[in-house]
């Protein structure tokens, strides 16, 4: 039997697999791709940018996709929420930040919430404010997060919530990770990493190619390249990446980064531009270890899918 959960229902998606709304790498095209094959696409609105938006809700075309903001970037701009339910979403997916603002007008259009969370008292709370699907993303992960680890989050965010379904994020690249989320009490997995080395990513073909040649030994966690990027992030949230040259510099050294940013912001801006991430950010997490080459999304999602099929279907380990 395949495997069937709750959330999937709920979501109307065939495979327990969610795409991480990572911002303006998740376009129309991967969002598409990910829920032709089964999953659920979501759109990385990140910090808000409407033409963006529109551009790629268009590149998706008919495709049931979701769509995913910065909550506390999204207060800034809360037209943009008017802008996503129009495209009538699977859902409205939200991260970092005060739900309840935009709670109501979601529920309203009778499309489910996503809160994404990194702590159990985050999740009570979220669920309070009119979360239907907790995602529970544990420190591993890519991009901004907080401190817990995926393997002692999930379940214990399981425990907290009850009936609400928890999909598990952090460090999940495969179908080992799947399975494992699975047996945690996750109904599904949000992935970001192994996605964003899709053919359909709209990251830099450099920047895929440094990630499938990286190892989650060499990411760090920190605020170096936002604050490189000029984005000033609330705490407790900081952003997983690979290491290269500039953070190397500039992670022990806040600081002096702040002291010297016009002319350190304006060459990481050049190095983006030229695809050298020697120099640029690469936003990818632990699991990088696990992502060896670029593919199209429908295949990362079969081939995850039927190794965690295959491993759930295996004898126990302990046989009396």
């Amino acid at each position: 039997m395949p495997i069937q959960t709750p959330v999937m229902r709920l979501l109307g998606i065939e495979q327990p697999i969610l795409l991480a709304p990572m911002g303006m790498v998740s376009g129309g095209a991967l969002a598409a791709a990910v829920s032709h094959a089964g999953g659920l696409g979501i759109l990385g609105g990140g910090y808000g940018d409407s033409a963006w938006l529109a551009r790629e809700c268009n590149a998706a075309g008919n495709a049931p996709i979701g769509i995913g903001f910065i909550t506390w970037s999204l207060a800034r701009q809360p037209a943009l929420l008017d802008q996503a339910l129009e495209r009538s979403p699977r859902c409205i997916f939200l991260s970092f930040g005060d739900l309840r603002p935009f709670a109501p007008k979601v529920a309203a259009a009778g499309i489910p919430l996503i809160a994404q969370v990194q702590s159990v008292d985050q999740a009570r709370e979220a669920v309070e404010h009119g979360a239907s699907i907790i995602v529970a993303q544990g420190s591993e992960a890519g991009g901004h997060g907080s401190g817990r680890s995926t393997l002692p989050l999930v379940p214990a965010v399981v425990d907290a919530v009850g009936d609400v379904p928890v999909v598990a994020a952090g460090g999940i690249a495969d179908g080992r990770g799947l399975a494992a989320a699975l047996m945690l009490g996750a109904q599904a997995v949000l992935c970001g990493s192994v996605f964003y080395a899709s053919t359909e990513a709209l990251a830099h073909p450099n920047a895929k190619q440094t990630l499938t040649a990286a190892s989650g030994d060499h990411t760090l966690r920190s605020s170096v390249f936002d604050i490189a990027r000029g984005y000033d992030w609330p705490a407790p949230w900081t952003m997983r990446t690979l290491d290269n040259d500039f953070s190397r510099r500039w992670a022990g050294d806040l600081d002096g980064l702040k002291a010297t940013i016009t002319s350190e912001s304006a060459r990481f801006a050049e190095a983006r531009d030229a695809g050298d991430f020697t120099t640029a950010v690469v936003i990818a997490g632990e699991a990088a270890d696990l992502i060896r080459t670029i593919r199209p999304a429908a295949g990362i999602v079969a081939e995850m899918v039927a190794e965690a099929e295959a491993l759930l279907k295996q004898p126990p380990y302990y046989q009396a």
